[in-house]
């Protein structure tokens, strides 16, 4: 539709370039592993089901030549495998084992060359144009996101795949694989729906690459990189508080892989009650870190002792236990708490001082009155 177009919705054709970012990567336990996870509760039954993917997040933006009209990233099991941008010509892997894969197919790095610096500048301008007419929008600074991939599941080798667009902060359309059509996620996006949900070539294109040429990537992806991401990094574990009547949290960072469970215990049994679990989140350092709190506010003190935060590590026999130890809570409140009363005490000093400045002055004025001054 570049030449000669004679409709103003962009159709799924000229979108056949975002391909080139879906690819997976595939990962596997030892026996040993595997036995350590079958004696796990149920409850954690599927927790460590062996997943892998590759998403691809890309930008493209209009409206602020400070910003880059296209830039996006590949992370390869959360790590960030090759990024790109348009504006700076920039297309860096950002790992060893993806250098050498471009080093080794130099025809798979002009196939990432195409897509960041031509195809897919190309089809966010065209996209992000079209958006703006249908939207009436004429000036300001516009971004459209896309998010897409899919995730195969080692152990029912299931692949699932998604395409998901966002414009100006906002779920824009997304695609249900299972029925091949586009889902709008505002009103303004239906119209463009219509119009792709008609290319249903394009569509089974996009099935067989999300679910067939998907699986044959990731396992080529997974020859280079699967030493990196197989690797184990064991993390530090500490007990925080931000006041005696906070939450105590359970606070793990710096672990590899994201595959682990965290829990608080009582007489060696896991607890549900009053424990709130938090995300795992990633670290710049290309490992992760976890939280989990747990409310102390009806704990007596003697029964402090009766619990602790377990920290177990995928690929790692032995849990990582912290018992429930006031000495061993790191927490600044003291310090905040002191500093607190400091400057109380000074504004109460000062003020006292001031009234005192006060009260002498008028004592001063009346016995000057009295003694005819």
């Amino acid at each position: 539709m570049w030449e000669g177009q004679e409709s103003d919705i962009c159709t799924l054709s000229d979108f056949q370039g975002l391909q080139i970012f879906m690819v997976s990567w595939s990962d596997s336990f030892n026996h040993k592993e595997k036995m350590i996870l079958l004696l796990l509760p149920l409850f954690y039954h599927g927790l460590f089901a062996v997943k892998h993917s590759l998403m691809h997040s890309v930008t493209g933006s209009s409206g602020d030549p400070n910003i880059s009209e296209f830039a996006g990233v590949v992370l390869f099991d959360g790590t960030e495998a090759v990024y790109c941008d348009s504006r700076n010509k920039k297309l860096e892997p950002r790992q060893d084992w993806m250098k050498k894969i471009f080093s080794n197919d130099t025809q798979h790095l002009a196939l990432y060359t195409q897509q960041c610096f031509e195809d897919q500048p190309k089809i966010f301008r065209f996209l992000i144009s079209t958006v703006k007419q249908l939207l009436h929008q004429i000036e300001g600074v516009h971004i459209l996101q896309r998010t897409g991939g899919c995730e195969w599941n080692e152990n029912t080798d299931e692949v699932v795949g998604m395409v998901q667009y966002g414009y100006n902060g906002e779920g824009f359309l997304e695609l249900d694989l299972k029925t091949l059509t586009w889902i709008p996620l505002k009103p303004e996006a239906a119209i463009i729906k219509k119009e792709w949900d008609t290319d249903t070539i394009v569509l089974k294109d996009i099935e067989s690459l999300l679910t067939k040429v998907c699986r044959e990537w990731l396992k080529r992806y997974w020859s280079y990189g699967s030493s990196f991401l197989q690797r184990t990094v064991l993390p530090s574990v500490s007990l925080l508080q931000k006041t005696p009547s906070s939450p105590v949290s359970c606070h793990t960072t710096g672990f590899y892989p994201d595959r682990v469970m965290m829990f608080w215990r009582k007489d060696g049994e896991e607890i549900h009650e009053g424990v709130d679990h938090r995300e795992i989140l990633p670290n710049n350092d290309e490992t992760f870190q976890i939280t989990v709190n747990l409310n102390v506010s009806s704990v007596r003190p003697e029964d402090w002792k009766r619990y602790d935060c377990v920290f177990h590590l995928s690929g790692v026999e032995d849990n990582i236990v912290t018992k429930l130890d006031k000495t061993a809570i790191r927490t600044n409140w003291d310090e905040n708490n002191r500093t607190s009363e400091r400057n109380t005490f000074n504004s109460f000093y000062l003020i006292l001082i001031y009234v005192k400045g006060g009260a002498y002055s008028r004592l001063g004025m009346n016995d000057s009155h009295r003694t005819g001054a």
